[in-house]
């Protein structure tokens, strides 16, 4: 057991504190690692609303391809224009 002193108690103490490397490093990481997954949660958003889908240069060419799908036996397909890329895209959701 360590010395009872306060000198020596409050050494042992600061060593303790340096080894923790203070609440600023703890703040820091998990603000990296909410924007990390901030940035994770763009990426995700981005590749399931238009990387992952047909583009489609206007809206007449987006026209022809619900009809095309259409007869095919797909329904409830609707157009929008995609915000990332400034195509059109085709979804199953529509935007009411």
């Amino acid at each position: 057991m360590g010395s009872r002193k306060p000198s020596a108690k409050a050494k042992r103490l600061e060593e303790f504190r340096s080894q923790l490397g203070g609440m600023d490093s703890v703040f820091a990481r998990e603000e990296r690692r909410a924007e990390e997954d901030a940035r994770k949660k763009d990426a995700a958003q981005l590749e399931k609303s238009c990387r992952s889908k047909n583009r489609y240069a206007s809206y007449a060419e987006a026209q022809d391809a619900v009809a095309a799908c259409a007869e095919h036996g797909t329904t409830g397909l609707h157009i929008y224009k995609c915000p990332h890329c400034n195509g059109w895209h085709l979804t199953s959701h529509p935007w009411d």
